[in-house]
C-alpha cells in the first residue's frame, strides 16, 4: 500500500483504538457475522485469519465459537487490543501477509478493503488467496465508504 495511505490509515486507526472497542454493532452486522459462522460450522473449518481486525471484537465472537483465531492490522494498537484478549495477533499489512501458503481455511475482512487503492486489490486479494486452503472461505464486507468511513484516496 502506498506509504502516505498506509500511514495516514495507520494514525487515524491509532487515534480512535478506544472508540472503536467500545464501538456497539448494528443488528444486520451481527446477523451477517453469525451467518457466516454457520458457513463456516457447515464446511468444517477450523482456523480463521482476520484481517484488519482492529480491536479483535469478530475475532473474539469466533473464538468463543471454538474456531482457531489469528487477527492481522496495520495499527499497532489494534494489534495490542487483539493480544490483551488473548488473540494471536499481528501487525502486517494486507499486501504483504507473512503466513505459509495455505495457512487458513477461511478469512474475514470486514470493513477493511475499502482502504485498499483500487491498483492494490489484485495484490492484495492475491495475498488473501495465497493464504486460503484449498476450498476455503472467504467473508469481504465493504460496507459505508466515504459516507460513513471517510475517503482516504481518489482512485
Amino acid at each position: 500500500m502506498d506509504t502516505s495511505v498506509r500511514e495516514r490509515l495507520k494514525a487515524a486507526y491509532q487515534s480512535m483504538a478506544a472508540e472503536r472497542e467500545a464501538r456497539v454493532l448494528p443488528e444486520w452486522k451481527l446477523t451477517e457475522r453469525q451467518q457466516f459462522l454457520e458457513e463456516l460450522r457447515d464446511a468444517g473449518a477450523r482456523s480463521l485469519l482476520e484481517v484488519g481486525s482492529g480491536p479483535g471484537v469478530d475475532a473474539v465472537f469466533f473464538r468463543d465459537r471454538g474456531l482457531d483465531v489469528v487477527c492481522v492490522d496495520l495499527s499497532p494498537e489494534m494489534v495490542a487490543a487483539c493480544r490483551a484478549k488473548g488473540l494471536e495477533a499481528h501487525e502486517m499489512d494486507l499486501a504483504e501477509l507473512r503466513f505459509p501458503p495455505k495457512s487458513f481455511d477461511a478469512v474475514y475482512a470486514l470493513n477493511c478493503l475499502l482502504h485498499v487503492p483500487k491498483a492494490e486489490l489484485p495484490t492484495v486479494l492475491g495475498e488473501i488467496r495465497k493464504v486460503l486452503a484449498p476450498g476455503g472461505l472467504v467473508y469481504l464486507g465493504v460496507y459505508g465508504g466515504i459516507d460513513s468511513e471517510g475517503e482516504w484516496e481518489r482512485d
